[in-house]
Order: C-alpha cells, then structure tokens, then sequence
C-alpha cells in the first residue's frame, strides 16, 4: 500500500551535513554547499554508488571525499559532450548520404514518393513531421524554396538539414529500396540492417546526452546490434550482452575513422579517462581496452 510523501525539503547546508554524518570527507563545506546549490542533491547522489559502504544506509567508504565524487560528475559531463562532438559529425555526414543517394537514385523529392516506403503509415507519419518541421524552420533556404517552388516540400538535399537525428534514423529505417539502404550505410561500411540499429541507438544516446543525463555506468533500453562480418576493424571489440557505453564508444570511433580519418577523438577520450583517473569498468570497458590497437595512437 502506497503512503503519503511526508520528507521536508532541505537546504544546501543541510544536504552537506547529511554526506558528513553518512561518513564523507569535505574539506570545503561552503565550497560543497555551493556546489549543492547548482546540481541537484539527487543528481549527484548517482555519482556516489561507488563510494557507498552499504546503499541501503548509504554510508560511505572509509576515506571517501567529496572532491572524488565531484570528480566523477565532472568526468561524465565532459564525456556527454565529446559523444555529443562524435555525434553531431556523424548526423551531419549520414544526412548527406541520404539527400545524396535518394537524390541520384529516385529524384529531388523521393522523400514525397509512398513506394519507397515499407510502411504506408510510418510514411505518412514522418511526412507529417517534416512538414512541421519545414513550418517551424527560419532558415532562409528554407523560405526561399518553399515560397518559389510548387512542391509541398523543398528537395531532399534541402529538407536533410533541418531534419533530426531521429527522424534520419525513422527515414532510413522505413526505406525499402535495398540498392539505396546498402549505398548508404556501405559508405560507413556497415550492413544495412546494422546501420539502422545503430542509428537508432546514436538518437537514443544523443536524446541522453542532450538532456544531460547520466553516461557513467548507466544501463541502457536501447542497445546496438553487434555486427557478425564488417567492418572487420570491429571483429572481437564489442562486449558481448553489454547495456553500458563501451559498445556505443566503438561505434563512434568506427564512424569518426570512416568520417575524419584525422582525428583527435580517441585521444580526447583517453586523455579525459586518465585525466580524471576513472575506472571505466563501469561502463564496461575491458581492462585491456587502451592496450588494444584500435586505441592505440595512428600516425
């Protein structure tokens, strides 16, 4: 049987009070009710599993501070916006891709053609969603072909940039010419059926990361599917059964190889893990991981 909510709220310096009696070391209290007063108690109480003794009386571990807690949150912020760097360079190329192919092959406007659809309905739902979005837009290309031309929407290579990475991912999961799926994720050399795994699962991870929510040992709803062939770079990398983001951080550095032969991801990556010191057996990274050579620095 359920019970009324009865808790008071508490203030900042209370909360303080609170870690100290639960057994955490805080140098600075001020500095720790400050910080209190910008994030959430509750928001960093996730951050402090680690750290527990016995989570049922959320007592900590001998020598526990609060500074290696902060730590810990501060490390999974910055790690939301480098997948957030990764992601963003991704959905602008796989746009490209799909105006590009769809273009070539079916025409301006094959995004206003039913018959390239596998489901009528799923059709006529993202068309519905690229009309709002075509309303809710400012962008000046946007006006100018809309206002110039007959068609109910601008061409595809137009529409593509002010498409979200959700409805990307719901277009090319409802595309039914096999040729095109397979010329556009062939260019990231990935199975058709792949590649819309893992878009899905790169909009779910974009929608975790954009609402600044919590990467560090989380396990998620939405998983990729784990390639049987190509791209054979990823041959024995993936955790098998896995739900946390080791998985999703090989798909982002298999996209930015393909994407940005030159980049400086993965070392941003590493050089974030050693500079806040984490185990990343949380996230279920091997203890191997930067032994391995798809984490080793290329020339």
């Amino acid at each position: 049987m359920k019970r009324a909510f009865t808790k008071p709220p508490t203030t900042c310096a209370q909360q303080v009070a609170l870690l100290q009696r639960r057994g955490m070391i805080i140098d600075d209290v001020h500095q720790a009710a400050f910080y209190l007063e910008h994030l959430n108690y509750y928001r960093l109480a996730a951050y402090c599993l680690p750290f527990e003794a016995d989570h049922a009386t959320h007592t900590f571990k001998p020598g526990t501070r609060f500074d290696a807690v902060l730590n810990l949150y501060i490390f999974d912020r910055e790690l939301r916006l480098l997948l957030l760097d990764a992601i963003e360079r991704i959905e602008v190329s796989v746009r490209t891709q799909w105006a590009h192919q769809l273009a070539h092959r079916h025409g301006a406007h094959a995004h206003l053609d039913p018959s390239l659809a596998k489901d009528w309905t799923a059709w006529v739902t993202t068309s519905n969603q690229l009309i709002a979005e075509v309303g809710r837009s400012k962008e000046s290309f946007i006006e100018h072909l809309t206002s110039t031309y007959e068609e109910p929407l601008p061409p595809v290579w137009a529409i593509c940039e002010i498409m979200s990475l959700g409805l990307l991912s719901r277009q090319y999961k409802n595309l039914k010419p096999m040729a095109t799926r397979s010329a556009i994720s062939g260019t990231y050399g990935i199975d058709q059926q792949v590649f819309e795994s893992w878009l899905h699962h790169l909009t779910f991870i974009r929608n975790v990361c954009a609402h600044h929510n919590r990467l560090w040992n989380r396990e998620f709803t939405i998983t990729p599917q784990l390639p049987r062939s190509k791209p054979r770079a990823l041959h024995g990398q993936f955790v098998n059964g896995s739900r946390k983001l080791y998985n999703t951080v090989l798909i982002l550095l298999h996209f930015m190889n393909v994407i940005a032969p030159s980049h400086h991801w993965r070392e941003r990556l590493k050089a974030l893990v050693v500079r806040h010191g984490i185990d990343c057996s949380a996230m279920d990274f091997p203890a191997d991981w930067l032994d391995r050579d798809l984490w080793r620095e290329v020339a």
